[in-house]
């Protein structure tokens, strides 16, 4: 196809995240990162988050959603795109990163693929589970895992936060799971899960965010939710697993490296 002589380029990664206006830094670290584990290949970042788009713009930060850095990537010739999704769970978020790639691929011709979402396999969401869960435990303390959570109960992908759910309170009879929003919600269950904790005996509660950056949730949801257990035991959120200041699920290494190994897989997958 005449076309195609102008698609020159080699590969580019796109890094598909929901976006932060609090901790946007995060997700340039982890472009760093990538980008020095791939020689010859070329990163960008797209953000979902309008909210999050209009903020960063206000503050003379330019950053553009996945259409359009698609439709740059199209337009500066890459034969090959993949679009990594930096989305925890493969609900809402990553099924519209789905269907954008599925759409842009009936007219461009750039070969484009995507990653699955960091916990879409049994296997490897297990492995990065036990190892946080071994990572931040302590001893005498009971611990809260936060989930973000999906209001709607009948989208696709539910599975795995369901299963993440169970996974974490099975580990540990210190463990305990809720959501913000969704299935299981810390507004319903507080009562039940502050009586839970101190029939097991703890008297300290380690509340953690669930969340691969600490956004406006862990300012506010986050502290709302301390504050509520504070009235009964020593509570407080887990502390920063890097230089962040706040728990960042993204500062988890194992976190950054199985999206490496999901970018590395899909690149494989164009035979170059």
């Amino acid at each position: 196809m005449k076309r195609y002589r102008h698609y020159d380029k080699g590969t580019a990664v796109i890094l598909s995240c929901f976006g932060s206006v609090v901790e946007q830094k995060l997700y340039e670290d982890l472009k760093s990162a990538m980008q020095e584990s791939f020689e010859g290949v070329d990163f960008f970042i797209s953000f979902s988050s309008r909210m999050v788009l209009k903020e960063l713009a206000a503050r003379g930060m330019e950053y553009r959603n996945l259409p359009q850095v698609l439709a740059d990537t199209d337009r500066a010739g890459y034969r090959r795109v993949v679009v990594a999704s930096i989305n925890l769970f493969p609900t809402d978020e990553h099924e519209l990163l789905v269907k954008t790639v599925e759409g842009f691929s009936r007219f461009s011709l750039s070969r484009i693929r995507h990653t699955g979402a960091i916990f879409d396999s049994s296997a490897q969401t297990s492995a990065v589970l036990k190892k946080l869960d071994d990572t931040i435990g302590r001893e005498e303390c009971a611990n809260l895992y936060v989930i973000h959570g999906v209001p709607p109960l009948d989208l696709k992908g539910l599975g795995a936060v369901e299963y993440s759910h169970g996974l974490l309170e099975a580990l540990s009879p210190a463990n305990f799971c809720c959501s913000l929003e969704g299935a299981y919600p810390w507004s319903a269950l507080k009562d039940r899960l502050m009586h839970d904790i101190a029939q097991r005996g703890y008297k300290k509660v380690q509340v953690v965010p669930m969340l691969l950056v600490s956004g406006n949730h862990y300012i506010k949801d986050m502290v709302g939710i301390r504050d509520e257990l504070s009235e009964r035991f020593e509570s407080f959120i887990a502390p920063a697993l890097g230089p962040s200041g706040r728990f960042n699920l993204l500062e988890f290494e194992d976190i950054p490296r199985l999206i490496r190994r999901k970018i590395f897989e899909e690149i494989e997958k164009f035979g170059c």
